[in-house]
């Protein structure tokens, strides 16, 4: 009967362990700031081509 309650004790702490989560986490932020940096850039090109546009009108 002890070893069964150590198996099932042993079993437990290897579910418990956090070592995948930790991997999953990074993969979530690291979608997170991409996605990030894609709209901020996306952003800035509709922006910035906006400006070019206007100065080579002021240019010509």
């Amino acid at each position: 009967m002890l070893q069964l309650y150590t198996f099932g004790q042993t079993q437990i702490a290897r579910l418990r362990r956090d070592e995948g989560q930790t991997m999953a986490e990074y993969a979530v932020v690291l979608a997170v700031v991409t996605l990030l940096v894609i709209g901020a850039i996306t952003l800035l090109s509709t922006n910035i081509g906006n400006e070019i546009t206007k100065v080579a009108g002021l240019l010509k």
